[in-house]
């Protein structure tokens, strides 16, 4: 079937995100090109290397499915920060709980590629650092301009969605049963971390030491 050109590239991108899902990123060019029914030759017409495919992978699975009013949510003072949190962290347990998602973060990372890297990035600067910041308004301590975020919030910050992503994993890699009511589930994660949470960022461990404060590079 004749498509346009966009139409096409497009079909070619979604062939590319299931086949990487499935194989990894080391996955061979010829074999997406006969799964998307074209050519090797076609396909590089497309995109030039195997890089460029990747990279329209990442931006069509980390980047093109965010959604900006998260952030807006998360600084919403006009309601309740565990609600805030809840609703955040639900929605966006439903954005990335999909077989491709975990799966290529996951690939990206034992294959040595800089999507995991560029993604955490971005979610440091997007979210994290906010939702240490929107806690800090909440029990009243120095916002983030005076006092820089700690290893310790940024670690407790993060283990919240690495334990939600774990549960991806334990499905889409392990196959094993993960909880039915995934909302029920945020709820209960949401209220340990503020049951806990925040007391430790605001007095980390001394056995940090000195340099404590220094966040890990991503």
């Amino acid at each position: 079937m004749r498509l346009a050109r966009a139409e096409r590239e497009q079909s070619i991108v979604a062939v590319a995100v299931s086949f990487f899902a499935q194989r990894g990123f080391k996955g061979h060019t010829r074999e997406l090109a006969a799964r998307a029914g074209v050519t090797q030759p076609l396909l590089y017409r497309y995109f030039p290397s195997k890089e460029a495919i990747i990279e329209r992978v990442y931006q069509e699975v980390f980047i093109g499915r965010w959604d900006t009013q998260w952030e807006d949510l998360i600084a919403d003072r006009s309601r309740p920060l565990r609600a805030r949190l809840v609703q955040f962290y639900q929605e966006y347990t439903r954005y990335i709980l999909t077989y491709e998602w975990v799966r290529l973060f996951l690939f990206s990372g034992l294959e040595g590629l800089e999507i995991n890297r560029r993604y955490l990035r971005f979610m440091r600067d997007r979210i994290w650092s906010r939702i240490v910041g929107e806690i800090r308004h909440e029990y009243a301590r120095p916002t983030l301009l005076d006092e820089p975020m700690s290893i310790t919030e940024l670690e407790l910050v993060w283990g919240v969605i690495s334990s939600i992503f774990y549960i991806g994993i334990r499905r889409f890699v392990f196959e094993l049963a993960v909880p039915q009511n995934l909302d029920a589930f945020i709820e209960d994660k949401i209220k340990a971390f503020f049951d806990g949470a925040p007391a430790a960022m605001a007095q980390p461990s001394p056995r940090h030491g000195p340099g404590g404060r220094a966040l890990p590079e991503l």
